[in-house]
């Protein structure tokens, strides 16, 4: 039988498709601007239809309505968060949901190894003249997920972008596909303002000709772009970007020719952005998408030259420890890769890390430099990985620093309204008056 044929065998709808559920079920969900909304919303609105109990969903970051965390559906879904997005915090919070600390590098053998896979819920392109579907913007665990589920249900869309690499499923893989010919969900660029534009501009300070570059999400990161126009030769290696580097790509400023692997390609393992960016690498070779097993893999990572790590923070003791997942005890995001790139960019000959954060928080009523990270708050980033601190005011390099060499250079980069009880808290610690 010809894959086309067994295409049309596997075609039902999503109504249907989710039937297949049952109580006591682990479901993974495929995460970001891939997440199957679809088929989601089918599964919350079939639970009380078929009186499930006890299924578990499991993903990264939910850009969908998530309903099966609404407090309604507490007996019949409970999530765990592996990375915990807007729609997936109350619930975290109120602890009608749970979060599971892991490096974003390790979730594929978590999958493999430790949890059983019931159910994938998976977003993917209309198959190729062979057969092929590509996970789109979603690789990272995605691939991983399909490979050890026992059943595959696919919203099969004919606009996903057929990104290219270590992305693709083939027809006779998927049990159930739902047909659909939907939007993906956007990430509109966000808001930059001038404190971002001042942060932006410092670390691009330390961006140099040929580095290969890791980008977060966010203001910050797009604020870093705006000042990398006079570069040249940049790399990209990355767990994700977004649209501001299509425009690099186009201004011949990233051009992936200094790497020393993926010589040429852009290589991610998802992507969240608008039409702009699904456009770009719709059948382009030059953006490789592979699993988060390899992409994140420090052993990989360093394998490049250069490597400039740039994540953002919640907060940054005068340690050096930072924080990027939780305000205290209230779970805000999740680990992700920060760690990874931090240490493979800290492994790969030249390379650097930054972590940059606006100086203040609440409308400049919190300072976050901080003497001791908040009561339960999670260390993210230990002090000994820690390279670069970046705020509007400076940059702090605490790599190969004293204890009270780091507090200094902090505190000259604080908010200058909480520079004295920083100063005071630095006196008091190392006994020793602190020199402007």
């Amino acid at each position: 039988m010809n894959w086309k044929e067994v295409y049309k065998q596997k075609i039902c709808t999503a109504k249907e498709a989710v039937s297949h559920i049952h109580s006591g079920d682990r479901v993974v969900v495929a995460h970001a601007c891939a997440e199957p909304v679809v088929l989601t919303d089918a599964m919350t609105e079939a639970a009380e239809k078929y009186d499930w109990k006890e299924i578990e969903v499991v993903h990264m970051v939910a850009m969908g309505k998530a309903g099966y965390c609404a407090p309604e559906m507490e007996k019949h879904f409970r999530h765990n968060a592996l990375f915990v997005g807007g729609t997936t915090r109350q619930a975290v919070e109120e602890g009608r949901a749970d979060f599971t600390p892991v490096f974003f590098s390790e979730v594929p053998d978590l999958l493999r190894k430790d949890m059983h896979v019931d159910v994938a819920l998976l977003q993917v392109s209309a198959p190729d003249e062979h057969g092929y579907c590509s996970l789109g913007v979603s690789c990272d665990y995605t691939k991983a997920a399909a490979e050890c589920a026992a059943i595959r249900i696919a919203q099969v869309n004919e606009k996903m972008p057929r990104a290219m690499g270590d992305n693709f499923i083939h027809v006779s893989e998927l049990d159930y596909i739902v047909p659909v010919n939907t939007d993906l969900i956007e990430l509109q660029p966000p808001k930059i303002g001038e404190v971002q534009k001042k942060i932006g501009e410092h670390i691009a300070s330390l961006v140099k000709d040929g580095d290969c570059l890791q980008l977060g999400i966010g203001a910050i990161p797009d604020a870093v772009l705006m000042f990398l126009k006079n570069k040249k030769n940049l790399g990209i290696h990355s767990e994700m970007f977004s649209d501001g580097v299509v425009d690099l790509i186009n201004a011949g400023v990233i051009t992936n020719k200094c790497k020393q692997i993926d010589k040429g390609q852009c290589v991610a393992t998802f992507l969240m952005g608008t039409k702009k960016l699904y456009d770009f690498v719709d059948n382009n070779p030059m953006v490789q998408m592979k699993p988060v097993d390899i992409v994140n893999d420090p052993r990989v990572i360093c394998q490049n030259d250069n490597v400039v790590s740039i994540n953002s923070c919640v907060e940054v003791d005068l340690m050096g420890q930072v924080c990027s997942e939780s305000v205290g005890l209230k779970q805000i995001s999740g680990v992700g890769g920060q760690v990874d790139f931090v240490r493979g960019a800290n492994m790969s000959k030249g390379g650097r890390t930054i972590m940059a954060m606006p100086a203040t928080a609440a409308k400049g009523t919190i300072s976050k430099i901080v003497p001791l990270l908040a009561e339960g708050a999670a260390v993210t980033t230990s002090r000994c990985d820690v390279d670069y601190v970046v705020t509007e005011y400076g940059i702090a390099k605490l790599h190969g620093c004293t204890l009270k060499e780091r507090a200094r250079q902090l505190i000259h980069i604080a908010a200058p309204a909480f520079r004295e009880s920083l100063k005071q808290e630095y006196e008091n610690r190392f006994r020793c008056k602190l020199e402007d």
